[in-house]
């Protein structure tokens, strides 16, 4: 099972205030890649970027692409699947039984919900209030998905064990092909090795080490 290493970032005195800017996760390890399998267009570079503290894991997704989509007829959770996004997945065991995702698009919108094996969805679940904080931007050459998990929650959904948090990392990326429709690509940091895109398997999950 491929691993990444999420730094530390010491005590709290230490960390800057600034917390989804690019220098803030400086002592990250950059993970760039991912891959798209089931298609063979190029992809635009993405950087991911991780750390923790005493009380939070903090996530940094730079993804090197201006041409974004973004549904915006409503704030359902409709809309944001069908929107460029970037999702994190983090499961309590192999057998999924449950595991949790969070769907995030470019513009900081959340589809947080509660998930079982053979993609059964608890869309009522949402993630513990205040415990999790995001933050978007764009510059002329990418757009950043920025934010902070407790660690508190992550603990209390046992979703940490022995320093080692179990999760997928994921992007979705729309593009129009004809008549105003637009198909999505999927890429993912791990290769599940199936015939067609499913971020919904236990073969899609690394480690993150929390060191």
């Amino acid at each position: 099972m491929k691993e990444y290493h999420v730094n530390s970032i010491g005590t709290k005195e230490q960390i800057p205030n600034e917390k989804s800017s690019l220098k803030f996760f400086e002592k990250a390890n950059c993970l760039t890649d991912f891959c798209s399998p089931w298609n063979n267009d190029s992809l635009s570079k993405i950087e991911f970027r991780a750390l923790s503290d005493h009380e939070n894991f903090y996530f940094n997704f730079r993804v090197f692409d201006t041409d974004i989509y973004l549904d915006q007829k409503d704030d359902s959770f409709d809309s944001i699947g069908n929107s460029d996004r970037v999702e994190l997945f983090f499961r309590t065991n192999e057998n999924l039984n449950p595991y949790y995702c969070l769907e995030i698009d470019t513009s900081g919108r959340i589809m947080d919900f509660k998930a079982y094996p053979n993609k059964d969805f608890d869309f009522d679940w949402k993630w513990p209030e205040k415990e999790l904080k995001v933050e978007t931007s764009r510059d002329q050459t990418s757009f950043i998905v920025s934010g902070s998990i407790s660690l508190q929650s992550l603990k209390d959904l046992n979703l940490i064990e022995n320093n080692t948090i179990e999760a997928g990392v994921f992007r979705a990326k729309f593009s129009l092909v004809q008549n105003l429709q637009y198909e999505p690509t999927w890429i993912s940091w791990i290769n599940p090795n199936t015939e067609t895109p499913n971020f919904h398997i236990a073969s899609s999950f690394g480690k993150f080490k929390l060191v």
